[in-house]
């Protein structure tokens, strides 16, 4: 590489990154109250300060005494690692629960940019690196959950960190060290959320399909971890919960109760098309891009690609047969994927239309992604002073759909 390019290269890079990490914690939306949500993960954090480690377990079971009180669900202590990061960037920093959940959401908001930067330049190349991460720092999707202590961007981390470790165990078979930090990452994605069940299925069906696409190399070491990484993380809950009983429990009073919240009755349910509506609805460009691109994959040319496709057919399957439990925020973990196949669709239409400057054309293609997206992003979270929960009546009303 020349020197000059090189140096723009460093520039472009730094300048995403700037740019992702200023709207990632300056604030940058209208919507300053503390959501229902944020109140429990607060709630949370300072029970996790007041008793210790120790007492999670009377944390867990004063949720389950008070979940059978109310009528609906709310939120579970169960997503520990979020509340548990909180907790201790509280106790170090000083900071009071809610401020640092949302340092906690934000950092990690961040971390994500980093980990979409380095999984796109080792599977897809230089040029994905900076475009996708380009697209990731401005995707409205992602700075809503940097600017809000809300779980479902610091879920996102986890979700494409073991994505990448799976890719760099399939490409570099045996290697000790990437075993340890698939099975480590998979671990603390069960410490997290619940949505870990639809990462892990997704996994599940890419290791069947490396059959025939060819990923990489599936290894017995590979299967085995990819086994114990979750029962690790599994039996950690268990232990947080206080048992069997205790874990079984808190979840079933939460999923049964569910289907009685009049909230999740209202916004979380629809048709299996309900997610593209609601991408559509925020980032139209890149959904029409990926979508163009998933249709012209090459199992030879694109196999990061059709990697990260297969995950996102794979978990919207479970997904959108969730009743009353569909919400755009916890599609988030598909935001770097799409951005992939939108790139993808760009490079394709570059090569259809023989264009002789091919960088030049991509690189104010991307832009205009970028800028419509920070465009749709201060129509949501700015105009629309009321943007919390990324629901279909929200995002329409903002729009001026409805009215």
């Amino acid at each position: 590489m020349k020197i000059a390019s090189r140096i723009a290269w460093i520039a472009a890079v730094l300048l995403v990154f700037a740019l992702g990490i200023t709207l990632r914690t300056v604030p940058y939306n209208a919507f300053h109250g503390v959501g229902f949500d944020e109140t429990l993960y607060q709630q949370y954090t300072t029970q996790l300060l007041e008793r210790g480690l120790g007492g999670y377990p009377s944390i867990v079971h004063d949720y389950m005494e008070y979940q059978k009180t109310l009528p609906g669900s709310i939120l579970p202590p169960m997503r520990f690692l979020f509340i548990g990061t909180a907790a201790l960037w509280s106790h170090l920093s000083g900071l009071e629960p809610i401020r640092a959940l949302g340092q906690v959401a934000s950092g990690f908001s961040i971390l994500t940019l980093v980990l979409t930067f380095v999984f796109m330049g080792r599977a897809a190349g230089r040029g994905a690196a900076l475009a996708v991460t380009a697209l990731m720092a401005c995707a409205p999707t992602q700075i809503h959950m940097g600017q809000h202590a809300l779980v479902d961007g610091f879920f996102t981390f986890w979700a494409l960190l073991v994505l990448w470790l799976l890719w760099e165990n399939l490409q570099r078979p045996r290697n000790p060290l990437l075993l340890a930090a698939y099975g480590a990452g998979l671990a603390l994605m069960v410490l997290t959320k619940e949505n870990a069940a639809f990462v892990y299925v997704a996994v599940l069906a890419i290791l069947v399909a490396n059959r025939w696409l060819r990923f990489g190399t599936v290894s017995g070491p590979l299967l085995a971890v990819t086994v114990l990484g979750p029962a690790v993380g599994a039996l950690g809950l268990l232990a947080l919960a206080g048992g069997v009983d205790n874990l079984v429990g808190c979840y079933q009073l939460s999923v049964s109760k569910n289907f009685t919240l009049e909230h999740a009755i209202r916004t979380g349910d629809g048709p299996w098309h309900r997610y593209l509506v609601d991408l559509l609805l925020v980032s139209p460009w890149v959904l029409v891009l990926a979508i163009g691109a998933f249709f012209q994959l090459d199992r030879e040319r694109h196999r990061p690609q059709l990697y990260l496709a297969l995950f996102i057919v794979a978990s919207y399957l479970l997904m959108c047969n969730i009743r009353y439990g569909m919400n755009l925020r916890y599609a988030n973990m598909w935001d770097a994927p799409l951005r992939l196949l939108a790139y993808t669709e760009l490079c394709l239409l570059a090569e259809r239309f023989g264009l002789r400057r091919r960088n030049v054309w991509l690189a104010v293609a991307v832009t205009a992604l970028c800028i419509y997206d920070l465009r749709q992003y201060r129509i949501l979270a700015i105009d629309y002073n009321r943007l919390y929960e990324l629901i279909p009546e929200i995002l329409l009303r903002a729009q001026h759909i409805i009215k």
